[in-house]
């Protein structure tokens, strides 16, 4: 089963902006990730007695949607899906504080467009793209650049990046907007329609050897194939280590993934251990590779690599074995 709804940008940002729910109704206001610090219950509604859908272990993101009463929050899980978990802080560490409502409709933050009229938000510049849904009349969201005369890169009011089209009778720029891409020179916009088309897939279920002509289930690579397949019409090579060969020979690649920058390819040597020690002795361009990721920022990363771990997902690297396992990463742009 693939899961379409999405938490986007938010992983890399940290902070998203939207709407504020609150005894069922309420403002837009700003909202939040937060950090699972124990294992809790993922529940359908705020109430001990009702149902678990399932337990959120600890290390998990969540984006916080609101405070319910004193005793619960309202939260989106990394699947996507809505419900309610304990306000006690020892679940739940927040990474920016939950804003009440604000009595009145404000505008996202950093928002300098306004949607005039219901316009398709897809996942590249082309009405062959995917489409992520519809955007409605009145949303306010915030124009990253123009890709070309058509189309307009832009993120929602929950950091869900995409394209709209230009055309004003669907979109009324009100304020400034990124200079435009070059052609041949993908920017942010290009960047963040591939981390969209990938998190669309979150919770698919992991494959070794999957097929690379459906999406019903992945591997590492066929992951990566999938989402610049889906966003920009590039087709990377089949596996990590062609892959990898790739990212060599189009751009510049650094072995400190802290020198990576959102968006960009990381390749992986085989898990020997969580030990640092164990991966001494790597050469971070003749070991082999056997995984592959793409960086969110912050030191996050989407991916898949076992049917137990629970398909696609996002992990923090520090101070883990894929820290230790790293070789190299760069653009595949």
């Amino acid at each position: 089963m693939r899961f379409r709804r999405t938490m986007m940008s938010l992983l890399a940002a940290m902070t998203v902006w939207g709407a504020y729910p609150h005894s069922e109704a309420g403002a837009a206001a700003a909202v939040t990730t937060g950090t699972i610090q124990y294992g809790v219950n993922f529940r359908t509604s705020p109430g001990a007695s009702s149902s678990i859908i399932r337990m959120i272990g600890k290390g998990e993101e969540v984006v916080v949607l609101g405070r319910h009463n004193s005793a619960w929050f309202k939260v989106q899980d990394v699947f996507g899906s809505v419900g309610y978990i304990s306000s006690d802080s020892k679940y739940l560490q927040i990474n920016q504080p939950v804003q009440g409502p604000s009595g009145g409709s404000e505008a996202v933050a950093g928002s300098n467009a306004s949607i005039a009229v219901s316009v398709s938000f897809r996942t590249g510049p082309s009405t062959d793209a995917a489409r992520i849904r519809y955007l409605s009349k009145g949303e306010q969201v915030t124009v990253t650049g123009k890709h070309n005369a058509y189309w307009y890169a832009v993120t929602d009011s929950k950091g869900q990046a995409g394209y709209v089209s230009t055309d004003a009778k669907y979109i009324q720029v009100t304020g400034q907007i990124g200079q435009p891409e070059q052609p041949g020179k993908p920017g942010t916009g290009s960047i963040e329609s591939v981390i969209a088309a990938g998190m669309k897939y979150l919770g698919t279920p992991y494959e070794y050897g999957s097929s690379r002509d459906d999406t019903r289930t992945f591997d590492c690579s066929d992951l990566l194939r999938q989402m610049f397949k889906d966003a920009l019409g590039i087709t990377l090579p089949a596996d990590s280590r062609g892959q990898g060969d790739y990212v060599r020979d189009k751009s510049s690649v650094t072995t400190d993934w802290r020198q990576l920058k959102r968006g960009d390819l990381m390749f992986f040597t085989d898990y020997k251990g969580t030990s640092a020690s164990l991966y001494t002795g790597k050469k971070p361009f003749s070991s082999k590779i056997s995984h592959a990721a793409i960086y969110l920022g912050d030191g996050k990363v989407l991916h898949t690599y076992s049917k137990e771990s629970g398909g696609v997902r996002t992990d923090s690297i520090a101070g883990k074995h894929w820290e230790y396992r790293f070789l190299y990463g760069g653009s595949a742009l």
